[in-house]
């Protein structure tokens, strides 16, 4: 999509393609604390020259609109599990997925753990200045072992009944279990006793009905899956010693952005002399 620049009154202004918030690019070796989120991290192991472009030079990528629909549907699943944590009720999808024993974790810090944009999970790497943070959708708890079960829930339209299995073996899935293992990781490391099945509460819009009348109808399911943290560490140390290099990295020979990126640069700033050559090519072919 073609994505225009604009200032808080939403009005157009002129784009440079960096950001201008210095605090928000890292220094190689720099001493004070810079946060990466679960997101980064995700770019990071899908392609290095993008995310170093991003963190490290501090490119300002276009943008897409935001999933309004898909935030909707987050919000109004955090109210329903807030009321049950409120009541210290169990929720009505807990008896009937064989999970009596399991409530939503009440703990004061639930709100900003919720919070991807302004807090979340936290976790210091190593002795770095690399602080690792992700944004949650909920926590619950299993009353027998006290151990809490990280939870993502997941909007979708599909026709048909919603395969598990099938959803967890889905390329287009591989970054939501990334996703469950990193925030395995950030919970684990700040001390919690993490459950080792996770659940994605998948929301599942119905397309096959007569019509829409104001009305949208879902199906839900819930998607167990076997977080494995074993290998974020590493990938994490590999992160940062490129953030660390001054050297910008290969691309992943699959990135349409880098791909893109390419044949603009080289569109647009084909010289003169160039031109003329393949024009007198042609001419005289």
């Amino acid at each position: 999509m073609i994505d225009l620049k604009r200032n808080c009154k939403k009005e157009p202004v002129k784009a440079t393609g960096l950001r201008s918030r210095a605090s928000s690019s890292y220094t190689p070796n720099q001493k004070t604390d810079f946060k990466i989120s679960r997101g980064r991290f995700s770019n990071f192991l899908t392609c290095k020259r993008c995310f170093y472009l991003d963190r490290v030079k501090g490119l300002d990528a276009p943008g897409t609109p935001g999933w309004t629909l898909n935030e909707t549907t987050d919000l109004l699943l955090k109210k329903e599990f807030d009321h049950c944590r409120e009541n210290h009720k169990a929720h009505r999808l807990f008896a009937p997925n064989g999970l009596r024993h399991v409530v939503p974790f009440d703990h004061p810090e639930i709100d900003n753990w919720r919070d991807s944009l302004h807090h979340g999970l936290k976790l210091r790497h190593k002795n770095t200045s690399i602080i690792l943070t992700g944004g949650i959708d909920d926590i619950w708890q299993d009353t027998n072992t006290q151990q809490l079960i990280i939870v993502d829930y997941k909007s979708q339209a599909k026709n048909g009944r919603v395969d598990k299995q099938e959803y967890l073996d889905d390329c287009y899935h591989d970054g939501y279990k990334v996703q469950m293992d990193f925030y395995a990781y950030l919970l684990s490391g700040m001390g919690f006793d993490v459950h080792p099945t996770s659940y994605f509460l998948v929301c599942n819009a119905k397309r096959d009905e007569d019509g829409f009348y104001q009305t949208m109808h879902f199906e839900e399911y819930l998607v167990p899956y076997k977080w494995n943290s074993n290998w974020i560490e590493k990938k994490v140390d590999e992160m940062v010693n490129l953030m660390n290099q001054h050297e910008i990295p290969e691309p992943n020979e699959s990135c349409k952005n880098c791909a893109y990126s390419e044949q603009y640069v080289k569109e647009v700033h084909l010289s003169k002399r160039e031109k003329a050559l393949i024009i007198q090519g042609t001419l005289f072919s």
